[in-house]
């Protein structure tokens, strides 16, 4: 995913100038099907891929496994992303958490990688993977490793140490790939070498030897299928790829002004760029906007999701089908949890990122819109090989209204159909404009609507009329209301068109002039029409979009005439063939309206089978299906009572349940609590803490320190940090300066012994802060002192410009200095972070579950802690001075089966002392990172399977005091964000080991 700024690039050169009046008569060549000579299963040419031979567009949407642990729910996500319409799922693999310590390479617990196929083939959805070895993605270090960051010369570029570092990772995550690729019956059809490898550092450039070498290790390792690249702006670069291809964020990353689109926001030349460098392959955008990241301090989620909702699909995916893309990656289809140490500092734990499902799995209305757009281009073979006709001349094109512009798409292999994309010129506008359509069709040039009226587009919306389309057996000579689907069900073509609430519009059938044009009548709805018959073939149907309205075309037709709240009621569903690839199949499709979310159709014999989820009490179902097949309906496994309609169809009404849950009130539990700072006390002893000693570094930041204090030097790089330095007074000290650096939003405080002398607390800003502390009063001559340093890492900088090496950006001591003392030094730096480091001990959370805590290293966040000799005391009550707390409580859970009620623990921001931060665990699962004066995120999801729904939970918080007088949580509770009855299947809880000693914990 790109977070660098997005780069300027101009392309008008590649504007098409002429505007077509009539059908174009010309044919092109198609290219060769290219395989690469490696496989048959997936290959491509100039206008989109295919697989196994067939023509397919490739909707696609980017989730990451590793952002939901829980892996029982990757089949719930994938179905969901199914019945949207969409067949890929683009993903992302971390080396960093595969390699923590180099050469030790996992694939075990939730790294395995095997669920997630395997889950992917359950739901029918081919994969995209994406394995880096640099990823980007906001997560820690772009995905590197962290012991990349004491590692010598310059990566992402053919260095030596580099090669060396990753070609270890690389062999290993081919393989697991390579076994699970569409040639050995698995779901992966493309896999990715390298991420947006666009921008350099300064004095370097495209490293065409690293590319190769990457790509002969790919082949070496078994993949076979095609490799592809993502630049980051269509740049020309990686070009010996098999499948080129593109990212784009069109509306940028502001989500604290969701409302605000710039006037010409909308990219019209991505075109016109992918034909100057890639013309013989498709147009692919692996990564277009999807929604947006939010950082520390932001406005939150809610607001990313409006800034990249419908509108912003109706106007900007739209535009994607106007430009004839044929390969469409959105980012994020589901974003999921920035759990544990996993997200660079400039996120926070909620990787919701305003997403079509959100980050606990409910879905957005962008969902539904979506799946309008998805099954429209499903259903539109003559799609897959357009071109845009006139781009850059298209203001006022086929319409006369300035306002307004209009692409033409044309099928130039079919030479029939034609795709008519209108927008508003002025992206930015909330304006309606009236229009009236001047189309070439098989029927002549025509004036829509024909039957009198006008067309309306409101600010920020855009439709696809299409002209002379096939819809099974039948012809659409043209419609200006958009379509979602058709179906040919018991030899009737089943068609769904579209609008918004009110809009007037067209559609016209064509007949041959051997055959008589059918009567058209409404059989269902309210809803008026006005017909009439042109040159004799062809009949046109007026019609205002409200409400549903059904109309019966001769006997072969069925048309659904819907506004877009009914529109999105409409599920598509096919029921499985049979084979290895069964759920791939978009053969004999039925249509079923109703539910929150259908997940399956099944046939046997007379029976249809449906399973889906409901969240309203009482649900109305339409069901088209065959007859034969649909003499008896089940919904998750209980019969439903039919009626039949006047036209064929069948009725059934779902009553659901949500039987009550109860949760506990967090606050009036019994918590216990611990001091987690002992490292303060005069007793303590840190013998067995690593000894800060390097002298050099080959970290591109050289120290202004004596020795080096960069915990990522000596193994530590996630959570908490602890500095501890040991001097010998001079007894001139009046204080310490120090310049911290832990990235963005990250806090340290400093104690002289036991003396609190102070903090910085933190803001979205400052990645370091240089603060001086005095000490409390005079320190005496030639005595041995102690000044102890809690400083927070909020993970690596990423590495988007390459040869930068911006992921080693230290998390440690800059510098500092003895106010009052040039002579004073440091005899001992001492520093420890999470337990052994490289060598962490949890292997089944993983390396960036835990810091370095003192609680966190005595494992005090795991189930079966024994704390009962701690005091009584709850985070609600706090600490009434600077320093770290630990808290702990349990509580069960008894939730039915057949529900999805989604978690969170939700805290509330503090006025009163706000300075300070906390870590949430559940069950020894780090999944929130709070820090109160910087926000934006109180409410912290816990998905199924981490949180145990069924039994006991260990509940653990940190709670680290900037200030001097304490701090405290304002509030906490549990909270359902959602009761759906559900036909999820059962979630098995992940691996929650208990506490066991822990050797050398101190």
């Amino acid at each position: 995913m790109l977070l660098a700024p997005l780069l300027a690039v101009l392309w008008a050169a590649f504007a098409f100038a002429r505007v077509p009046t009539e059908r174009v008569g010309r044919s092109l060549n198609i290219a060769s099907r290219d395989t690469d000579g490696l496989q048959t299963n997936v290959t491509w040419d100039e206008y989109s891929l295919m697989i196994n031979g067939e023509r397919t567009f490739m909707f696609s949407g980017e989730v990451h496994p590793y952002r939901m642990p829980s892996q029982s729910l990757h089949l719930d996500i994938f179905q969901k992303i199914k019945s949207m319409g969409f067949n890929t799922v683009s993903f992302y693999v971390f080396w960093g958490i595969h390699e923590p310590k180099r050469g030790t390479i996992s694939f075990a617990g939730f790294r395995d990688l095997q669920p997630w196929f395997d889950a992917a083939m359950a739901a029918g959805i081919y994969l995209m993977a994406r394995p880096g070895p640099y990823i980007n993605a906001e997560t820690t270090a772009g995905g590197f490793p962290g012991w990349g960051t004491y590692t010598p010369g310059l990566w992402r570029t053919s260095n030596t140490t580099y090669e060396e570092a990753w070609r270890g990772y690389v062999a290993a995550v081919a393989e697991q790939l390579a076994a699970n690729q569409i040639s050995k019956g698995g779901p992966v059809i493309l896999v990715q070498s390298e991420n947006e490898y666009t921008g350099w550092a300064p004095g370097y450039s495209e490293d065409f030897v690293y590319e190769a070498e990457l790509l002969a290790a790919w082949r070496e390792a078994g993949i076979d299928v095609p490799i592809t690249f993502n630049d980051a702006s269509p740049e020309g670069h990686y070009m010996t790829v098999n499948i080129w291809g593109y990212d784009s964020y069109p509306n940028g990353f502001d989500c604290s002004s969701p409302y605000t689109w710039a006037a010409d926001a909308v990219p019209e030349w991505l075109y016109g760029a992918q034909q100057e460098y890639d013309p013989m392959g498709p147009n692919a955008v692996y990564e277009y906007q999807g929604g947006a990241f939010d950082g520390w301090g932001g406005s939150g989620y809610n607001t990313c999701a409006i800034l990249t909702g419908p509108d912003f699909e109706r106007v900007f995916y739209k535009n994607e089908i106007a430009m004839s893309t044929t390969y469409l990656n959105l980012y994020m289809a589901y974003g999921g949890t920035n759990w544990g140490g996993i997200a660079h500092p400039g996120v926070y734990t909620s990787y919701d990122y305003g997403s079509a499902i959100a980050e606990d799995r409910t879905l957005r209305e962008k969902y539904y819109e979506l799946k309008l757009q998805a099954h429209f281009l499903r259903v539109s073979p003559a799609y897959l090989t357009t071109r845009p006709m006139n781009l850059y001349a298209n203001q006022g094109a086929f319409t006369g209204n300035q306002a307004l512009l209009t692409t033409q798409v044309l099928d130039v292999v079919g030479n029939q159909t034609g795709f008519y994309v209108v927008r508003q010129n002025d992206s930015s506008t909330n304006a309606m404009e009236m229009y009236t359509l001047m189309l070439p069709t098989s029927a002549g040039n025509l004036t829509i609507p024909v039957l009198g009226g006008q067309l309306t587009l409101d600010g920020k919306d855009s439709k696809i009329h299409v002209v002379d389309y096939a819809a099974g057996a039948s012809t659409l000579l043209y419609s200006t209301g958009e379509i979602m689907t058709w179906a040919t069900i018991d030899s009737r073509d089943v068609i769904i068109v579209y609008g918004n609430t009110g809009e007037l519009h067209e559609t016209a059938f064509s007949y041959s002039a051997s055959s008589s044009v059918p009567s058209a009548k409404v059989v269902s709805g309210t809803g008026a029409i006005k017909t009439e018959t042109i040159n004799s073939t062809n009949l046109i149907i007026q019609y205002t979009t409200t409400g549903q309205t059904v109309v019966e075309v001769g006997e072969d037709v069925l048309l659904y005439i819907l506004d877009r709240a009914n529109a999105y009621e409409f599920w598509v569903m096919y029921p499985p063939a049979t084979g290895a690839f069964a759920n791939y199949t978009i053969a004999n499709p039925l249509l079923v309206k109703g539910g929150y979310f259908l997940r399956s159709a099944e046939i046997s014999g007379s029976t249809l089978a449906l399973t889906g989820d409901l969240n309203t009490t009482t649900t109305m179902f339409e069901i088209i299906a065959p007859a034969a097949s649909s003499k008896q309906i089940t919904f998750n496994g209980e019969p439903l009572t039919l009626e039949t309609t006047s036209y064929g169809t069948v009725t059934a009404q779902k009553t659901a349940t949500f039987p009550a849950v109860d949760l506990p009130t967090l606050e009036s539990l019994t918590w216990k609590t611990a001091d987690s700072l002992p490292e303060i006390q005069p007793s303590y002893n840190d013998a067995l803490w690593t000894l800060a000693d390097h002298t050099t570094t080959v970290n591109p930041t050289q120290p202004n320190t004596s020795v080096v204090l960069y915990a990522g030097d000596y193994g530590y790089h996630t959570g908490n940090i602890l500095w501890r330095a040991h001097f010998t007074a001079t007894g001139s000290e009046t204080g310490f300066t120090a310049d911290v650096q832990g990235g963005s939003a990250f806090g340290y405080s400093i104690w002289l012994g036991e003396t609190f002398i102070g903090s910085w607390v933190g803001d979205a800003v400052h990645e370091s802060y240089e603060g001086t502390f005095s000490f409390p009063g005079t320190l005496q001559a030639g005595q041995q002192y102690v000044l102890t340093i809690l400083q927070d890492h909020m993970g690596y900088e990423e590495d988007w410009t390459a040869a930068s090496d911006d992921f080693k950006a230290p998390r440690g001591i800059l510098s500092y200095s003895f106010v009052g003392s040039t002579e004073t030094r440091v005899d001992v730096w001492k520093v420890i972070g999470n337990l052994h480091g490289e060598d962490y001990v949890d292997t089944t959370r993983g390396p960036l579950n835990e810091g370095g805590l003192y609680g966190e290293r005595q494992g005090w966040h795991l189930p079966g802690f024994d704390d009962s000799a701690w005091a009584d005391g709850a985070p609600t009550t706090g600490i009434a001075q600077a320093g770290v707390s630990f808290y702990r409580t349990t509580f069960n859970l008894d939730v039915p089966q057949g529900v999805d009620y989604p978690m969170a623990v939700v805290v509330s921001n503090i006025t009163t002392n706000p300075y300070f931060r906390s870590q949430i665990y559940v069950n020894g699962y780090q999944f929130g990172k709070y820090v109160n004066s910087v926000g934006p995120q109180v409410s912290f999801a816990v998905p199924q399977g981490i949180l145990n729904y069924n039994g006991m939970n260990t509940l653990a918080i940190s709670l680290w005091a900037h200030g001097a007088t304490g701090a405290k949580l304002n509030s906490l509770a549990l909270e359902t964000t959602a009761m759906v009855e559900s036909s999820m299947a059962p979630v098995v809880n992940q691996p929650m080991p208990a506490w066991t000693p822990r050797p050398g914990a101190t």
